[in-house]
């Protein structure tokens, strides 16, 4: 049997691997997928950073990603019944191994919070087999709900979302956009463009972005964005307050989302947001370190509504893709892709990522 052939995350700040491994022999269920398209996104800068607890290292990077099907064992099928075929273009919810029996999954109704849950290319180790998106192949366990790319949706509409494309979504629905709403966003990456598309999406009346470098900027402003204020322009906080309270009446954003990474924008955000407005903090999936704020100043006195979104679960992303459906001929999803590597220069893409010298970069396995 030939190899596949994959990127190896040993360790935080180690230098990434190119290693052949055996392709799996798949259980009843399972789906093998040659690799079209994986994205590098925030997250994986992170982890390589040594941000996330209780990583199973090695990993393959990658937990967003498209493949054509080329092995099944029985008759897999989509959430909605649909039986997956060799041929069927594919992405599917990273997330999988929820138990369906604990407090989060049955009550809370929260199935980001099982602690059974995995997630492909962060929480599944490269010995357990090709589960993460920088390879030649990945193996979809059973279970894994898998969504065939329909309505004209091509991989690059789809890449060029990536992770941002239901995450964004989740960070609105948890925000309660209500029709006239301003929104600001905090962050130009692709988690804050999806979140501001979206936000107009649902009736945001305007949308407001913060954010940085000003390729990214630039392509909000190309999407839509009512304004864009560009960080590398404008370094001190209390000028940025000043330009939002400008933009607002003096009131301050009615919803504030966090789509940063970056742990002193949920302090400004908590400035930045109107007295009884609401502030989604979307953008802190690992840990970057902490903030001090005034819990009368910043909470009660403002009476502000504090949310956190951590990750997004299966609804989000059936949603966000029909979202996607309707709107890729004239929202140019794709466009936010900047730059393709192959796999072994998947070095050099997690650096462009940590340097922001792009947007939206992929993986293409045989690019």
């Amino acid at each position: 049997m030939r190899n596949a052939k994959a990127v190896w995350m040993t360790a935080p700040k180690a230098p990434l691997e190119l290693r052949e491994q055996a392709l799996p022999k798949l259980p009843p269920g399972g789906i093998l997928l040659e690799t079209l398209a994986s994205e590098i996104c925030g997250t994986d800068v992170h982890l390589h950073e040594g941000h996330l607890d209780s990583v199973p290292w090695p990993i393959i990077p990658g937990h967003v990603s498209c493949g054509r099907v080329i092995e099944t064992a029985g008759s897999p099928k989509d959430p909605f019944g649909e039986e997956i075929r060799p041929g069927d273009v594919v992405t599917f919810y990273d997330v999988f191994g929820q138990c369906g029996s604990c407090y989060s999954c049955l009550v809370a109704k929260q199935e980001t919070r099982c602690p059974h849950r995995r997630v492909y290319g962060i929480t599944t180790s490269a010995r357990d087999g090709l589960l993460g998106g920088w390879a030649t192949h990945i193996e979809l366990r059973p279970g894994v709900r898998t969504v065939k790319l329909k309505g004209g949706v091509t991989v690059d509409d789809f890449m060029g979302g990536g992770c941002g494309l239901p995450t964004g979504f989740s960070a609105v629905e948890r925000g309660g956009v209500v029709f006239g709403d301003t929104v600001l966003v905090q962050g130009a990456g692709p988690v804050g463009q999806s979140a501001a598309i979206f936000a107009k999406l649902v009736g945001a009346g305007r949308v407001l972005m913060i954010g940085g470098p000003k390729n990214r900027i630039e392509a909000a402003r190309a999407r839509g964005i009512d304004e864009a204020l560009d960080l590398d322009e404008v370094r001190d906080p209390e000028e940025r307050k000043r330009w939002v309270l400008d933009q607002t009446g003096g009131r301050g954003a009615d919803l504030v989302i966090e789509a940063t990474g970056n742990p002193a924008a949920v302090r400004e955000g908590l400035e930045l947001v109107r007295d009884g407005g609401r502030l989604v903090v979307v953008g802190q999936y690992t840990d970057a370190g902490d903030i001090t704020i005034s819990p009368h100043r910043h909470l009660n006195r403002k009476h502000i509504t504090l949310l956190g979104s951590w990750g997004y679960e299966f609804r989000h992303l059936h949603l966000a893709m029909g979202g996607l459906e309707r709107t890729r001929e004239r929202l140019d999803w794709a466009g936010f892709v900047t730059r393709e590597y192959g796999l072994e220069n998947a070095s050099m893409a997690l650096d462009d990522m940590k340097r922001q010298a792009v947007l939206k970069a992929l993986i293409r396995p045989r690019c």
